[in-house]
């Protein structure tokens, strides 16, 4: 179903992974899509600028060389969310799967306290991400004010304004902003 929120990236059961369902997530509608993606077991790997700016890196990448357009975007301490439109013919998972990849490694080396698996492997992010189809310009527009909105809702600063790592202050004028995004169309 094209409304619902589903899961997209490799299965994860480190014990028994065909316990892990196998769910759809929809590509080439056409659609922007509302994705979540988790520090692993919820830690705040985010914490630090290197990570952020880390995270930043692989953001412009994504834009750079696949043409997805960033609409929207906060960047917690433990969590991510993003307001993507990707161009057609996009599986869009994937390639959260490998940005997920390249900025774990990275801040890896940058880190000392991240945790591991049960096989011993080292963990920045939970296997699996989030993935809403916004079918509608109300849609998308609910999503990114529910990004500018989360670091107030979780009590980390007074208002959208004041957290450096969304976009917020881009969609207000500011124009030093942390990510330039590419915005709505008219």
């Amino acid at each position: 179903m094209m409304g619902r929120l589903n899961v997209i990236d490799t299965p994860t059961a480190a014990i028994q992974p065909s316990l892990m369902p196998r769910l759809r997530h929809y590509d080439n509608l056409g659609t922007a899509r509302f994705i979540t993606f988790s520090c692993y077991e919820r830690r705040g790997y985010l914490q630090d600028r290197t990570s952020v700016m880390n995270l930043r890196g692989q953001l412009l990448r994504l834009r750079k060389d696949h043409g997805v357009r960033i609409l929207g975007y906060v960047i917690m301490p433990d969590h991510v969310h993003l307001v993507l439109l990707p161009p057609d013919g996009l599986r869009l998972g994937v390639l959260i799967g490998q940005m997920k990849g390249r900025s774990a490694y990275r801040i890896i080396r940058s880190r000392e306290d991240i945790s591991t698996r049960m096989d011993g492997r080292p963990a920045v992010w939970q296997r699996r991400c989030y993935d809403h189809n916004c079918r509608d310009r109300e849609t998308v527009l609910e999503k990114i004010q529910y990004c500018h909105n989360n670091p107030v809702n979780k009590g980390l600063v007074a208002g959208p304004g004041d957290w450096p790592w969304s976009s917020y202050n881009w969609y207000q004028g500011v124009e030093s902003v942390f990510l330039e995004i590419d915005g709505l169309e008219s």
